[in-house]
């Protein structure tokens, strides 16, 4: 495996744990603080989220130099983030297959 291969290959599972950590806090730590009132879940999996979100970001600025994609490629990976599906988009669309 090669050191493009292998950045490639981190930045696909960052990406896949930053959505799901999303998916996770939206539809079921977000519910269960404001409904059943139970916060902890949005303090934790927030936490996680959070962090994983930054690595996203500075994982695509990374594919961006790495793989030469367009800066209009870069604001569309960036833009992903804030989506809740949208780093799953990214892999497929954006990234050489494995």
């Amino acid at each position: 495996m090669t050191t493009d291969d292998r950045s490639i290959q981190i930045f696909r599972w960052v990406s896949t744990l930053e959505a799901i950590s999303f998916l996770v806090l939206l539809f079921i730590a977000m519910p269960l603080k404001y409904i059943w009132e139970m916060p902890e879940y949005v303090r934790v999996v927030g936490m996680a989220h959070g962090l994983l979100f930054i690595l996203y970001l500075i994982g695509g600025y990374w594919m961006y130099e790495k793989l030469n994609w367009s800066v209009k490629t870069l604001f569309i990976v960036f833009l992903s983030s804030i989506l809740p599906f949208g780093p799953f988009v990214v892999e497929r669309k954006y990234l050489p297959k494995s």
